[in-house]
């Protein structure tokens, strides 16, 4: 990450969800204080505000995709907002909103990557795999099919154009995995996306599993999205999120990802994504995964200031 720039992207979407709340997830990170924290850093922070798109007056909703006309005028905006931060020479942060953001996020960064002749790598950091179709959802909620939307997998009509980039699934790292259906088993392994669940970080650590992610995007000169979903987190640490899975990363594991990360300077984008203010510990979650994007812009352990009680 070479430019000293970052755009604050709010995305107050979570109709891609199965319950209400992750709309006010932009309004907590800001007051986690997210902008000071990158300050602090010595980035220039301009926040463009929430996204407020009209929803999407050619698509109808369905049941195996709900509110689909929603999510798509929040894809549509985003992705344009993406691009746009991206080729203006800043890194954009998606500041969630549910994970069916991701469909305009990373869409939008596949745009500028193509323009720039640079392969994208998406960084996975999440509980689940969201490789899901509308065919194989068992619940029709949107937030669980972003990996397979914009590996051009799954069919959700005219969200974005047909013929926009796509990201290749062997270029997506999915780290932290635990909860996959059936289904999306299957497909993420005809896919081919690598996927390190928290067997294979029990197995062979963390570190080890970054050093072949970070290998593989460097030797490509690639760009590196990173989605980071609260629910990576174990829920015993970070529970302002609805679809809690026990057994997750502790925060020390997570930082050590984000700190390798910024030792890089691959990452050229970021969503945080699934908070969810209503079901947080008077803001832990909130304040945790701002931590965590600090990490990822340079702050170190020792520069991490001791909080009371």
């Amino acid at each position: 990450m070479t430019s000293m720039d970052i755009t604050l992207i709010g995305v107050p979407l979570e109709e891609g969800a199965g319950r209400g709340g992750c709309a006010m997830g932009p309004a907590a990170f800001r007051l986690a204080g997210i902008r000071k924290a990158l300050e602090e850093l010595s980035f220039t922070v301009t926040d463009r505000g929430d996204l407020r798109p009209e929803p999407a007056s050619d698509l109808s909703d369905r049941p195996e995709a709900k509110n689909l006309p929603v999510v798509a005028g929040f894809v549509r905006s985003l992705e344009d907002s993406m691009y746009q931060a991206a080729r203006n020479g800043g890194i954009p942060i998606a500041l969630g909103g549910d994970h069916s953001l991701s469909m305009g996020s990373v869409s939008g960064m596949a745009r500028y990557a193509a323009e720039v002749d640079r392969p994208l790598f998406v960084l996975w950091l999440d509980a689940h795999a969201d490789f899901n179709t509308p065919e194989t959802s068992p619940s029709g909620n949107i937030h669980g099919m972003p990996v397979a939307f914009f590996s051009g997998k799954a069919e959700l009509g005219t969200i974005l154009p047909t013929d926009r980039p796509l990201v290749s699934p062997s270029n997506v790292f999915q780290v932290g995995i635990r909860s996959v259906d059936e289904i999306e088993r299957k497909l993420i392994a005809e896919n081919g996306v690598n996927v390190f669940d928290m067997r294979a970080i029990d197995e062979f650590g963390l570190a080890a599993i970054m050093r072949q992610v970070i290998q593989k995007v460097t030797e490509a000169n690639g760009l590196l999205h990173v989605s980071l979903d609260v629910d990576f987190l174990d829920p015993d640490i970070a529970p302002g999120v609805g679809t809690t899975v026990p057994g997750g990363a502790t925060f020390r594991e997570a930082h050590l990802i984000m700190e390798m990360l910024h030792d890089t300077g691959l990452v050229s984008s970021l969503d945080l994504v699934e908070l969810n203010p209503f079901l947080d510990d008077r803001g832990r979650s909130a304040r945790i995964m701002v931590e965590l994007t600090a990490s990822l812009f340079g702050r170190r352990v020792l520069d991490r200031p001791t909080r009371s009680a």
